[in-house]
C-alpha cells in the first residue's frame, strides 16, 4: 500500500522505512506482472497511478515502455521515487512523478488506464472520500479508457475479531539508516464504523543498544465484493472483469484479493 490521504488517521508511511518492511509480501511480485498482461502488446499505453508512493509499480510500467504519470500527497516518498527513477535511467517523459491529493486531483490530462495498486483504496475510509477519488477518477479516463482496482478480500474470521496483537512481526534493514528494525502489527475493529484500526510497531537498538520504539497508527476501511460494484456503478464506473488472485482465477469465498477491471459506462 502506497499513501492516500484520508479525513481521519491517514496512511502516512515513513518513507525510508517503505520498501524495505514491505518486500516480503509475495503480492508485491505478482501485481505489477499481472496488470501488465491486461495491456496491449501494439501500442504504449498511457497510465495514471494514484498514492504512486516509492514507484513500486510505476518503475518497472514505465520501463516495460509505458509513459506513466504517478501521483502521490507525500514529498518524501515522492523523493524516494525519484531516486529511484533515476537510478534505472528512466527520464521525466517515460515516468512524471506529481505532488497532489487524489480527492481533489485535476491534471487536465486523460490516460488509457488510471490504477490504485496495495489496497490503497481502502485508506479512504468514509464514501464521501471514496466518491471523490472515483470522481478523479473517471475524470482522467479516456472515453475507452479503463480502471484498476486492486483491495484485500475482507476475512470474515479475522473480522469477527474486535482485537489482533503482534500480527506478522519481521525484521528488516534500512540501508538510509544502517538500522535493523522489528516490525508487528497491531489491528482495532469496529464492524459498526467499517474501520480497522491499525497500528504498526517499530523497534530498534541504536550503536550504543539503546532501545528506541516508533508508532504509526491509521485507518482501514474493507470493502465487499457488491459494495464494491455498487460504489463503482454510482460513479459511472461498470466492472468488466472481477479476479480473486493474480493467477487470473474467478473471484469466490475463498479469494484473498478483489481486482477490478472497469470502464465507464
Amino acid at each position: 500500500m502506497a499513501k492516500g490521504r484520508s479525513k481521519g488517521r491517514s496512511y502516512r508511511a515513513i518513507a525510508e522505512y517503505y520498501d524495505a518492511e514491505n518486500e516480503h509480501h509475495a503480492m508485491l511480485e505478482q501485481d505489477v506482472p499481472f496488470f501488465l498482461g491486461h495491456l496491449p502488446k501494439s501500442r504504449p499505453q498511457r497510465i495514471l497511478e494514484l498514492a504512486v508512493g516509492t514507484g513500486r509499480a510505476a518503475i518497472p510500467l514505465a520501463q516495460a515502455g509505458h509513459r506513466v504519470v504517478g501521483v502521490d500527497y507525500a514529498p518524501d516518498m515522492l523523493a524516494i521515487a525519484r531516486r529511484k527513477r533515476d537510478a534505472v535511467a528512466l527520464g521525466e517523459r517515460q515516468l512524471e512523478l506529481i505532488r497532489g491529493d487524489a480527492t481533489r486531483l485535476d491534471l487536465g490530462r486523460r490516460f488509457d488506464w488510471v490504477c490504485i495498486f496495495f489496497n490503497t483504496f481502502l485508506v479512504f475510509t468514509t464514501v464521501e472520500e471514496q466518491d471523490r477519488v472515483l470522481s478523479a477518477v473517471v475524470r482522467h479516463m479516456k472515453p475507452n479508457g479503463r480502471f484498476w482496482v486492486d483491495i484485500f478480500q475482507p476475512n470474515l474470521t479475522l473480522l469477527a475479531q474486535e482485537r489482533s496483537e503482534d500480527l506478522e512481526p519481521r525484521l528488516f534493514y534500512v540501508p538510509r539508516y544502517q538500522r535493523t528494525v522489528l516490525k508487528t502489527t497491531d489491528v482495532r475493529r469496529d464492524p459498526s464504523r467499517q474501520v480497522q484500526r491499525v497500528t504498526f510497531r517499530y523497534k530498534w537498538l541504536d550503536e550504543f543498544s539503546r532501545e528506541h520504539r516508533e508508532r504509526q497508527d491509521f485507518d482501514l476501511t474493507f470493502i465487499f465484493p457488491r459494495e464494491l460494484r455498487l460504489l463503482l456503478e454510482r460513479n459511472g464506473l461498470e466492472i468488466e472483469r472481477l479476479y480473486g488472485n493474480y493467477d487470473g482465477g474467478k473471484l469466490d469465498a475463498d479469494s484473498p484479493r478483489i481486482i477490478a477491471v472497469c470502464r465507464f459506462r
